[in-house]
């Protein structure tokens, strides 16, 4: 399993995170857990996967897989087919590709079934205990109205990641909890390891970055002072 504590970089579809340019933030990635002894991981597309898995040590994840058996479901994404690239795991449920409950149920079956981790995003409370009780392995807290802006969860609404760090604790004791939306820095990364959290997923602090070694290394610094 990913170790703990651990900050998952989600590349998403920006153009600064396309091909080799996804590969050169993995890259760099790489060489900053190794230089810190630190745990990070990173998402990226589909047509991504296989040639990042086969360049770098850290983790690597797909950003998104359907509740799907082989067979005929073009454009979708197989679990089987991200177990075939190497890659680690994947999200399920981001804000931006939502399912319903049912079918990160039925992802979460599938991933396991295939020795596949998922981190299921959730937005509230309620669907953070939900998904710990399905046996996600991390489920990653993201008020969606934050995302991708200035101002970190950790300081804009402390208290949801507090209340779902509580919930979730009483229904799932072994489940790690990430918090995400606006995490830019070290101080966030601190923040959100203080409410309770095992780490942050983000993306734009990162990928956005003029300098994404620079953005990197004041993110780790919050994770392992």
């Amino acid at each position: 399993m990913l170790k703990k504590p651990t900050i998952v970089l989600n590349v998403k579809t920006y153009q600064e995170a396309i091909g080799k340019k996804a590969l050169e933030i993995a890259k760099q990635m790489d060489q900053i857990a190794k230089q810190n002894s630190a745990s990070l991981a990173i998402a990226v597309q589909p047509t991504d996967l296989r040639m990042i898995v086969e360049e770098v040590e850290i983790p690597v994840y797909a950003q998104h897989v359907d509740p799907i058996k082989p067979g005929s479901h073009t454009g979708w994404i197989l679990p089987e087919a991200i177990k075939d690239t190497g890659a680690k795991g994947t999200l399920v449920n981001h804000s931006e590709h939502r399912l319903t409950l049912a079918d990160i149920d039925e992802c979460i079956r599938k991933a396991k079934a295939y020795g596949l981790e998922t981190i299921v995003c959730t937005n509230n409370v309620q669907t953070s205990v939900a998904a710990s009780e399905l046996e996600s392995d991390f489920v990653a807290i993201e008020p969606p109205e934050l995302i991708g802006g200035d101002t970190s969860v950790t300081t804009a609404n402390p208290e949801i990641v507090k209340d779902a760090v509580d919930a979730i604790r009483r229904v799932n004791s072994e489940v790690g909890i990430l918090c995400g939306a606006g995490v830019k820095n070290g101080e966030d990364v601190a923040k959100a390891i203080e409410l309770g959290t095992q780490g942050v997923l983000l993306a734009s602090g990162v990928v956005k970055a003029k300098d994404k070694v620079r953005a990197l290394n004041q993110l780790v610094r919050g994770l392992i002072e």
